[in-house]
């Protein structure tokens, strides 16, 4: 079910970035000689690994069940955050896809 909604919420919200956002990104990316997505991403994960989302690398996650269900309510709370954005583009991911395509 969990991936269910995930996978509604990235097909229904696309995040706009600002100019300036996108060009940091884009430096980023450039100086790690990696793709704008692993450069976002991988800042994403440092962010998380520091507030407690993510467990740190090499570390075990807690699988007790009182962690397994604040972790639960934390990605609950966090899409419910995400499904309460605007949509700043009505067009569906396909369509703004193929207009990106054929640039």
């Amino acid at each position: 079910m969990g991936d269910f909604i995930w996978d509604l919420c990235y097909l229904s919200v696309m995040i706009r970035l600002s100019n300036k956002t996108e060009a940091l990104a884009r430096r980023l990316a450039d100086a790690q000689s990696v793709t704008v997505e692993d450069a976002v991403r991988q800042a994403l994960e440092a962010r998380a690994y520091a507030a407690g989302l993510l467990p740190e690398p090499g570390r075990s996650r807690n699988l007790s069940p009182e962690a397994i269900a604040a972790r639960r309510a934390r990605l609950d709370q966090l899409v419910h955050e995400i499904a309460a954005m605007p949509v700043l583009d009505a067009r569906s991911p396909r369509e703004i896809m193929d207009v990106l395509n054929a640039i």
